[in-house]
């Protein structure tokens, strides 16, 4: 039996952590928080959104913050996490200012590209009004009438 886990934590765009010198490992899925060493049972699990963290040899921690994923344990010793994005670190203090600025740049990203789209939708309804009624001013907006045309001053 091997006295290592083998860990790897990687996203669709790369390899976060390939670690070969795992002594255990901490991670939860919704039933809880459960420890992994070296001589695991087999195992697929869920992971939410949370932090895994593990020990080395030299009995130093580090950590992985993931953003939801999937966990297997395979052969008593290989320790495979997919998941959607994973930030590493090796200190959580700095895990968590990072995470939490990587969150406020998505969010401001997110508010932007929601801009953009009214934006974008708003023009495609002026084009749109352009071309379906045709006496319209080609900036949107109708030609001013007054009252003697029948019309609204």
């Amino acid at each position: 039996m091997n006295s290592r886990l083998r860990l790897t934590i990687a996203t669709p765009a790369k390899l976060v952590i390939s670690c070969d010198t795992v002594s255990s490992l901490r991670a939860s899925d919704e039933s809880g928080s459960f420890g992994i060493q070296p001589g695991h049972a087999d195992l697929l699990t869920v992971l939410p959104a949370s932090v895994v963290h593990w020990r080395t040899d030299d009995q130093s921690w580090h950590h992985c913050a993931v953003r939801a994923g999937v966990l297997k344990v395979s052969n008593g010793g290989q320790v495979a996490i997919a998941a959607r994005e994973a930030i590493a670190g090796d200190d959580l203090e700095t895990l968590e200012a990072t995470v939490r600025n990587a969150r406020a740049d998505e969010t401001e990203a997110d508010r932007r590209a929601r801009v953009e789209q009214a934006r974008f939708h708003t023009y495609a309804l002026r084009q749109l009004l352009s071309h379906l009624i045709p006496e319209r001013h080609p900036e949107g907006f109708p030609p001013a009438r007054d009252a003697r045309d029948g019309g609204l001053a």
